[in-house]
């Protein structure tokens, strides 16, 4: 069963609930609408019944926004490893160092949780034809469940995109658009060609059910750590889904009682030096980032300029006390170099920025040499092999 029972606004603008029985994606005030749950019915439901579920993302179907009747599409994603990276714990001081590496993901990345729980709804919903800006693997991700479920996929990338993300888009049969400019120059277009033809938009929180595929990494990290949180999470912010979704996840635990505590891990957003805009929008204390202008990095999934749910990522890192870091292009191919030869992890610059601004933290004495720390690596280095030369 699942304890899912409707959708509102992640503002309180007053707009009431909405019916995940229907086609749904922004709130009537513009905001990004959230997945809730019968939290006072699900205490019912205990961690111990999760021994012996199949290890992928599903094994929380009970708070996943399934109805009764309703079965996942899935490509066997979730439940990624939890690394102990002893060898560069030691380099930087910190006994407790943990790799979450989400590169061993269906097509390679992160992404796969998001647009598994999207593409499931979408497919319950009749949705024919799905649609999405990206810059790379979250494309790939909606082309491969799009195919596994039988819909056609529209990908719009920008047209400098890696050609790796090009054919694995190819290869799982999506129609591709390259368009000049950046992925959001990418989301107004898609929006401009679809929204006629009534295409289903699964851009990043312009749908409700990407962010109840990430929140599932925080429900791994309580299992994998055996119900003891860390204290540091760190992780490398574009659109921010993750974050959202993680901070979601503990409070959902908080309710359910999973998590004894409600001391909170400390959110880290960390982002690319030529395009920072949460990073920027933290230190102005203003509570929604501006448009960055000529955003530029070698990490095509921190190439965001403005997020629809800067707010949100931004209300998770000040309330979990946590912070927003931005890193050169060449610390975090520096540091990505360093996840493979020092712990055999196959790292995106994304995953490098993430190391790198642990190292900013320990420096600057915030984590101290006691802390459990996760860094997160959020993509494999195949399809970004050209910046290693």
């Amino acid at each position: 069963m699942s304890y899912f029972t409707h959708l509102e606004c992640s503002e309180p603008c007053g707009a009431g609930h909405y019916d995940p029985r229907v086609e749904q994606h922004l709130c009537s005030c513009g905001a990004p609408l959230l997945a809730r749950y019968d939290l006072d019915a699900a205490k019912a439901w205990k961690k111990e019944s999760l021994a012996g579920r199949a290890p992928n993302m599903w094994r929380y179907r009970e708070l996943m926004p399934l109805l009764d009747g309703q079965e996942p599409l899935t490509l066997g994603e979730g439940w990624t490893p939890l690394i102990h990276a002893k060898r560069l714990g030691s380099d930087v001081g910190l006994s407790r160092l943990f790799v979450k590496d989400e590169s061993l993901n269906p097509t390679n990345s992160f992404k796969a949780r998001g647009l598994a729980a999207a593409v499931t709804k979408a497919s319950h919903l009749g949705a024919r034809i799905l649609s999405i800006p990206s810059a790379g693997n979250a494309a790939n991700a909606m082309a491969a469940y799009a195919a596994a479920a039988g819909i056609d996929a529209k990908v719009f990338m920008p047209r400098d995109v890696k050609v790796p993300f090009i054919r694995e888009c190819e290869l799982y049969g999506a129609e591709i658009t390259l368009v000049d400019g950046l992925i959001t120059d990418a989301g107004r277009i898609a929006a401009e060609r679809g929204k006629p033809l009534g295409w289903y938009d699964v851009s990043t929180l312009k749908e409700p059910y990407r962010i109840e595929g990430k929140k599932t990494m925080a429900y791994e990290l309580g299992e994998q750590l055996d119900w003891q949180f860390p204290d540091w999470i760190i992780y490398p912010t574009g659109g921010g889904t993750g974050m959202v979704g993680m901070w979601k996840a503990f409070e959902e635990m908080e309710a359910i009682g999973w998590k004894s505590s409600t001391v909170r891990p400390r959110m880290v957003s960390v982002q690319a030096e030529h395009c920072a805009p949460i990073v920027r929008a933290f230190e102005q204390g203003a509570e929604r980032s501006v448009m960055w202008p000529n955003a530029r990095t070698v990490a095509d999934g921190l190439r965001v300029p403005k997020a629809i749910g800067d707010f949100l990522v931004l209300r998770a890192v000040r309330e979990s006390g946590g912070t927003a870091l931005a890193v050169s292009d060449a610390d975090m191919v520096r540091d990505m170099r360093e996840l493979g030869t020092r712990e055999g992890i196959s790292a995106a610059p994304e995953g490098g920025a993430a190391l790198h601004a642990l190292r900013v933290l320990i420096e600057d004495g915030r984590v101290k040499p006691s802390d459990t720390v996760v860094v997160f690596n959020t993509g494999g280095a195949l399809k970004y092999l050209d910046v290693l030369n």
